[in-house]
């Protein structure tokens, strides 16, 4: 797989997170590649304030570091890639500055360069937040694959930004210019969202990139309905926790139980955190970790984990994830600790499980979901 991307802005080394042998995947498409493009046949002042939203991988970031953008994203995955492919080029990691989806940069942006995400409650809010930052002659650019590009993306942006204008498309990607219309009046920020759990006085907290913002999802309803109970488990991980109810019901099914919840996105982590106070005030502590899956987790410290693996990054559909999972899973569990796994029932995770574990059962399953219970001998 060809590793340098090209454009008139310079010849850059990129890699993916995380990294897998024999990659079939670059670390940009071609909706990078035409921002650049333009960027370069425009020209860029020296001194712009340039910010970039949802950069996969830090393909926009690179080739932009001698402007010293601001990059920001809800992935640690896209952070921790962007940190990697700056090291790889020999470009100090001071050239871009890098910050969560929950915090805000500087006024007066010059340039707002957007790749539109897959979540589309995400570039709501980011617009709401950023559009009183941006200067008036601002140039606002998303870009995407015309596949991922929704006419609701291009309202999206009209309504909270200004008048748009496409670009042909090229190499099947498009462009979308937004001019900053400063008369809009922009609605309240509707995020986070809120809904009450299911047999539950909660009120659970999603902010906008979380996985089934308005309602519990089918899956987790019936993970919940089977979670583990052993008396002798005390330290527990809720992974890939999105908004935190799977932890927050073991906390509450466990009293003496310890959770931890684990995620890379930054709003899972923020949701998951306000849920758990919500439920248990002072009176319970948890851990939290923004990190790619179990990387780097002390080996034999758990009793029970439990997990619910996506099976795509971003657009791309692929069991690599949950793989990685599972292995770290069986490395991070205790002797005689338990993975406990939802899954569509076409991915077939059993195969896999059975291969690391060995003592691999089916706890249950319905029309549409298998749940596993997987032991560590």
């Amino acid at each position: 797989m060809d590793l340098e991307l090209s454009s008139p802005l310079g010849c850059f080394q990129l890699k993916r997170l995380p990294f897998r042998k024999n990659e079939l995947l670059r670390a940009w498409d071609a909706a990078d590649e035409y921002v650049l493009n333009h960027l370069a046949a425009a020209g860029i002042s020296a001194h712009a304030n340039i910010v970039i939203l949802n950069d996969s991988f830090g393909a926009l970031a690179v080739s932009l570091s001698v402007y010293q953008p601001t990059a920001i994203s809800d992935s640690w995955l896209s952070q921790q890639a962007t940190r990697n492919n700056l090291a790889l080029n020999g470009i100090a990691g001071e050239q871009v500055r890098l910050l969560d989806s929950l915090s805000i940069p500087e006024a007066g942006i010059d340039y707002l360069l957007i790749k539109i995400p897959k979540t589309l409650a995400l570039l709501e809010y980011q617009l709401l937040r950023l559009k009183p930052l941006l200067k008036a002659d601002c140039q606002v650019i998303a870009a995407g694959m015309v596949k991922a590009l929704p006419p609701s993306a291009w309202k999206l942006l009209e309504r909270l930004i200004g008048p748009t204008q496409p670009s042909l498309a090229v190499k099947k990607a498009r462009l979308i210019f937004a001019s900053v219309d400063q008369n809009l009046q922009l609605p309240e920020n509707p995020y986070p969202t809120r809904y009450q759990l299911e047999n539950s006085e909660l009120a659970i907290c999603n902010h906008a990139n979380v996985f089934s913002r308005d309602s519990l999802d089918i899956g987790t309803r019936f993970l919940l309905e089977h979670l583990p109970q052993n008396p002798t488990y005390r330290d527990f991980i809720d992974l890939g926790c999105g908004n935190g109810v799977v932890g927050v019901m073991l906390a509450k099914q466990n009293s003496q139980g310890r959770i931890v919840f684990i995620d890379e996105s930054f709003m899972a982590i923020a949701s998951a955190r306000e849920n758990f106070a919500a439920a248990f005030a002072d009176s319970r502590e948890a851990d939290y970790l923004v990190v790619d899956c179990l990387s780097d987790y002390p080996e034999n410290s758990a009793d029970c984990i439990v997990c619910n693996p996506p099976f795509h990054q971003l657009h791309t559909i692929g069991d690599h994830i949950a793989w990685q999972m599972f292995q770290q899973a069986h490395k991070v569990l205790r002797k005689g600790g338990e993975l406990r796994v939802i899954g569509n029932r076409h991915l077939n995770y059993h195969l896999a499980l059975k291969k690391l574990f060995g003592n691999c059962r089916q706890v249950t399953a319905n029309a549409k979901f298998v749940i596993f219970s997987c032991l560590k001998c």
